[in-house]
């Protein structure tokens, strides 16, 4: 049976035309536009393409930020056969782009104002491209440019010459193995590589998701990701289009700090039932929490504490253990203590959101907890580009804080050992799955391809394991492993987590051990923290005796996690930093250090900062009070 991108559309708004599909805002409230609406801007759009010269089989580039012209025009693509290349607004050098524009063979780019700069600077080494179609009105356009709106004009043209069905009949005459989209992944282990997904891996992915998440047609979500992302194709508008329910964007700001100041605001206005969110994106909104609170004084932080500790208590390790056994007498106080203090949290974040969604790398337990006790729920998800992406979630119904919830169906998945032999559930090993939102293969990679899909399976390169719950548990990518030097392996990203997350002078870190001796440590130190530690002894950051105070306040938070620590019993003592590097800046995707969904890219640190790692395995080195932290601290 077919079922394209375009078919699960076109169902859609035969059966909710007058429901409001888009939502945006562009002046001072968001305003809707029905399904009915929205396939007629599709249409003309579609058309305007097919006008321009775009073909069956081309590739058109999209680099915008999140609007409704993202989404009209992504299936406008689809209804001139074209496969979209979605690109992400963070990729700021140059050659970065120009790699993915050549790589795939991009003739077209659909491209919004804020934008457009980028393209312009690398225009001269884009032969192939034949169009440059720019969303917002400009004064002037450059040559092989054009505006968005002239598009709409000629499609309207177009379909007042030409017959709807002859129009129709190009998008109708995609299958369901014709490509979609080519996603390029973030490159956190090396180059990024473009992930080909069918018109079928996507509607089978959105078939998959709602096995495990429920929605209805009067549902809402605001999108806060990039929508270039698999993740936010699917789970954000995908899912909801096809349930008829409600999508909106982030107000566009002048500047993408403009933007992300309208994220909180949007919120409020907008009251979305589910929001998608990343761990660094769930952090800054804790963040923002815990300020606020403390803002009140430090009668209100304590009850905030106390509320926040009781309701852990009681709510265990999520709603198989909610409220068990004599915990249950708690019910009444975490009652009382949502009413007074959790329900004005939630009025932040609009007052009717039902839950949160994590997706893009492993969420903290503790940060898990933090949104269930106040009652926003965070329920981790798994996934990646190549799955398109949703393999597993927690949700509503089952739900378990550090596990990546229920497999989604169908969907086969195995746990394989290095011999690729199945493993049995509680073992550990690489997740490996198949069915059919599993990628086409990688563009122009046929080695990649052949190495990544075997007779059909995905191996994903990450390790985990099936509970005896019948729940899968991810715990990293096979490439970020720590190994120690008798070869016993161990996932970073826990302790990686648990560490900035206990520490408030450590903003990020990374642990490394290549069967070394002992495991080290790349911290980015909280500045400003440690100078409000060091005014309390009258020091500062521009004094030696300042600097080895605030070194010695870093080794300090880490010794939390040893032995007599408060947090001793987290981890096994030798996968715990045994010496550190202080850094000189932090990781950003402006240096390429985190990737566009803010996974941290570890190949490209370690190369960094090699001589730094190899410094810490040196006798001066492995005493944290050497000069070379000495000086990260003056910078």
């Amino acid at each position: 049976m077919k079922k394209t991108i375009i078919d699960l559309f076109e169902n859609s708004v035969k059966q909710y035309p007058d429901n409001p599909f888009l939502w945006e805002k562009t002046r001072d409230a968001f305003e809707p536009t029905t399904y009915k609406e929205v396939q007629q801007q599709v249409y003309a759009a579609g058309a305007g393409l097919i006008a321009l010269g775009v073909k069956k089989g081309d590739n058109m580039a999209l680099l915008s930020e999140g609007r409704n012209a993202w989404i009209i025009g992504e299936l406008a693509m689809f209804y001139a056969g074209a496969t979209n290349v979605p690109l992400s607004i963070k990729l700021e050098e140059a050659n970065d782009l120009l790699f993915r524009l050549v790589h795939a063979d991009v003739k077209y780019i659909l491209v919004s104002g804020n934008q457009l700069k980028k393209i312009r600077a690398i225009m001269d080494k884009l032969p192939l491209v034949e169009k440059i179609i720019v969303i917002d009105e400009l004064p002037e356009y450059k040559e092989k440019e054009i505006s968005w709106s002239e598009v709409f004009r000629m499609g309207k043209e177009y379909l007042a010459s030409h017959s709807l069905e002859d129009f129709l009949a190009v998008g109708q005459s995609l299958q369901n193995n014709d490509y979609a989209t080519i996603t390029y992944t973030s490159g956190t282990t090396a180059d990024p590589k473009g992930v080909i997904l069918t018109h079928r891996n996507y509607t089978a992915n959105v078939e998959q998701a709602l096995s495990c998440v429920d929605i209805d047609d009067t549902w809402r979500t605001l999108i806060i990701l990039p929508l270039d992302h698999c993740f936010a194709h699917v789970v954000g508008f995908y899912i909801f289009m096809s349930k008829g329910a409600s999508v909106a964007t982030v107000q566009v700001g002048r500047t993408g700090l403009e933007t992300l100041k309208n994220i909180p605001v949007n919120i409020k206005e907008f009251k979305p039932y589910l929001i998608l969110s990343v761990p660094a994106l769930a952090k800054n909104f804790k963040k923002n929490i815990e300020q606020g609170i403390r803002a009140q004084g430090k009668n209100i932080t304590r009850l905030f504490d106390f509320a926040l500790k009781v309701a852990y208590i009681y709510n265990g390790d999520g709603r198989e253990d909610k409220g068990r056994g004599v915990r249950f007498l708690l019910k009444p106080l975490v009652s009382l203590f949502d009413h007074m203090l959790f329900t004005k949290v939630r009025e932040n974040f609009g007052g009717q959101l039902k839950f949160f969604i994590g997706g893009g790398a492993l969420l903290d337990k503790d940060l898990q907890k933090f949104y269930y006790a106040i009652g926003l729920p965070m329920y981790q998800g798994y996934g990646l580009s190549e799955a398109t992406p949703v393999i597993s979630t927690n949700g509503p119904h089952r739900h378990t804080f550090g596990s990546s919830g229920m497999l989604v169906r169908p969907l086969d998945l195995k746990i394989c050992d290095a011999d690729g032999k199945e493993l049995p559930a509680g073992e550990k090993g690489e997740i490996v799955i198949r069915g059919e939102n599993v990628m086409a293969g990688y563009w122009k990679n046929p080695v990649s391809t052949a190495e990544t899909v075997r007779d059909g399976w995905l191996y994903t390169g990450d390790m985990g394991y099936m509970g005896h719950d019948g729940l899968l548990y991810v715990l990293g990518r096979f490439k970020s492993l720590l190994i120690g030097s008798d070869g016993e392996k161990y996932s970073p990203e826990g302790i990686e987590e648990a560490l900035v997350e206990h520490s408030s002078c450590i903003d990020q870190l990374i642990l490394y051990n290549n069967q070394s001796p002992y495991t080290v440590a790349l911290v980015v130190p909280n500045k400003d923290r440690l100078k409000k530690h060091l005014t309390h002894q009258y020091l500062d950051l521009s004094s030696d005796k300042g600097r080895e105070e605030a070194i010695r306040i870093i080794q300090s938070q880490i010794d939390r996690f040893r032995k007599g620590g408060d947090l001793s019993a987290l981890f096994p003592d030798r996968w715990l930093p045994a010496a550190f590097a202080i850094l000189p800046e932090p990781f950003t995707e402006q240096n390429g250090m985190v990737n566009s969904t803010m996974k941290i890219v570890r190949g490209k640190i370690e190369k960094a900062y090699a001589s730094r790692i190899d410094h810490l395995y040196t006798p001066e080195g492995k005493n944290p009070v050497n000069e070379e932290n000495k000086k990260a601290l003056n910078c």
